[in-house]
């Protein structure tokens, strides 16, 4: 029983890392969208017809924050599709 109650402090710490990875939730990276099956960068880009639009489409979603399909939808850019018009945005990384 002492050796139990001597591990208590340990035990305590452990449930409190746990508790910190697995209830806190990650940051927004960025906005990315995909295009041709290519991923782009379009964090530091504003929309518009000289760079990227989101034009309305069932079905698709225009921006994730995270690329190659890891990101959850961005609010707003569900049933719009990416359309690129610059070929010169940063593909994502």
């Amino acid at each position: 029983m002492n050796n139990l109650i001597k591990r208590l402090p340990l035990f305590a710490f452990v449930l409190a890392a746990f508790a910190a990875f697995a209830f806190t939730s990650p940051k927004n990276v960025g906005e990315f969208g995909q295009s041709g099956g290519i991923w782009y960068d379009v964090t530091n880009e504003t929309p518009g017809p000289t760079s990227y639009e989101c034009n309305n489409s069932p079905d698709q979603t225009c921006l994730y924050d995270q690329a190659f399909g890891m990101g959850q939808p961005l609010s707003g850019s569900t049933n719009k599709l990416f359309v690129l018009h610059d070929e010169d945005i940063p593909q994502a990384e």
